[in-house]
């Protein structure tokens, strides 16, 4: 069976990106970077990302994951400073697409690729919710327009 690829825009149209740090105790046994540190990496982007887009309310997000797709290129480092770009590639009526990259902040080097799919979720019903106007309006302004997957 052969795995599909994520679909992660070219690097001009990943417009956000941050920092972050990877910590020595990350890697595992071989060496290299434990493989559920890299979704961590995700989630703190997905932090940052939602953050400046103002749609935080008390720290926690207005949706769900529901999907995960990774592609490992080369292997990564504990104790490491790590670039991840991320984009919204779609939105949907109650849930929504986002791509990441992550590299090497001193090298450059590409270390993974991947996408996210996300569902609004209401945490009173414990049940999937459509995403508001202002949840678009904030993700518009932020990519400085709408999202698409073939951007």
């Amino acid at each position: 069976m052969t795995m599909e690829k994520p679909n992660v825009p070219a690097p001009e149209h990943l417009r956000f990106r941050v920092r972050l740090r990877t910590r020595w105790s990350d890697e595992d046994n071989h060496g290299v970077l434990n493989n559920a540190v890299y979704l961590t990496l995700f989630e703190e982007t997905r932090f940052a990302y939602f953050t400046k887009a103002g749609m935080l309310r008390e720290n926690r997000f207005p949706f769900v994951l529901a999907q995960t797709n990774v592609l490992y290129v080369s292997p990564g480092r504990g104790g490491a400073e790590v670039d991840v770009e991320c984009a919204t590639t779609h939105v949907g009526t109650t849930s929504f697409t986002q791509a990441y990259r992550l590299r090497d902040a001193a090298s450059g080097a590409i270390w993974c690729e991947g996408e996210a799919r996300l569902v609004g979720f209401d945490p009173r019903n414990g049940r999937k919710a459509p995403l508001s106007e202002a949840f678009r309006r904030a993700i518009e302004e932020l990519e400085g327009g709408k999202p698409t997957a073939s951007r």
